[in-house]
């Protein structure tokens, strides 16, 4: 089998690069199966922060393999669904903070992981959409769900029914990426961010990471209820104790 993923160790824990350019970094089973195994390390490295992109110039992900999909039948397209959410949710579940560095095209399935990180940063010659509704499928990696949690109910309608694409600076108005950079530039971008979560506490991080992705789903009494126990927990860990000190005695903190 080919190599489609590639680790990369950081200081502040891993480059993940989907590379497989010449099909623009199209996911089919084996490209999963290989992202969900170096998330996997990742985790068991106990990385801080995890930059996921895709090799090349021209895309991030320009979509699940049409080709490996074309001829499926129903039970096969609902397994590949399921297998493509549950990379989706295994990205959304990390311990580490998950940015996606968006280089090209980002498109249906390629929208649909960069969603599942924690947050996105665009080189100006990102595109995004969700085109699906041109092939006659909708989205099936996550794509109905988060898209309309992260830019609303009537811009998601509007990229899924026209199946179009938007470019990098309008995805940054309707909050789909946080920031875009040149595409020199973009890299460099997302490892200074990487390098600033690093050094705090891992474990408050992913304690707050836990709180806003659960908390969405409550209401706000519920979601209130929910932080004041997360936030309960953390005193029970050393990098609370570690954090606190160090800022009454005017230092800083050395989090594990």
């Amino acid at each position: 089998m080919e190599t489609y993923v590639t680790y990369e160790a950081k200081e502040w824990g891993a480059l993940i690069t989907i590379d497989r350019p010449k099909a623009l970094n199209a996911l089919n089973p084996d490209v999963l199966n290989q992202l969900k195994q170096n998330l996997q390390k990742a985790e068991e490295e106990k990385a801080k922060v995890v930059v996921l992109t895709g090799a090349g110039e021209k895309s991030f992900v320009a979509g699940a393999d049409i080709a490996a999909m074309k001829d499926m039948n129903p039970a096969q397209a609902r397994e590949f669904s399921l297998l493509g959410q549950g990379v989706m949710s295994d990205i959304a579940k990390m311990r580490a903070v998950v940015i996606a560095a968006v280089n090209g095209y980002a498109l249906g399935g390629g929208c649909e992981l960069a969603m599942a990180c924690d947050f996105r940063v665009a080189s100006a010659n990102a595109r995004f959409g969700i085109p699906e509704v041109s092939l006659g499928v909708i989205p099936g990696f996550g794509g109905t769900q988060r898209l309309s949690r992260i830019v609303g109910t009537g811009k998601a309608m509007e990229m899924m029914a026209t199946a179009g694409q938007i470019k990098a600076d309008e995805a940054l108005r309707y909050g789909l990426v946080n920031e875009v950079t040149e595409p020199e530039a973009l890299l460099e971008t997302c490892f200074a961010k990487a390098e600033k979560i690093a050094k705090n506490s891992a474990a408050a991080i992913a304690y707050g990471k836990q709180s806003v992705l659960q908390g969405i789903e409550l209401d706000l009494e519920r979601g209130l209820a929910y932080e004041a126990d997360l936030f309960a927990l953390t005193f029970a860990n050393a990098d609370q104790k570690e954090g606190m000190t160090a800022f009454i005695e005017k230092r800083k903190a050395n989090f594990q």
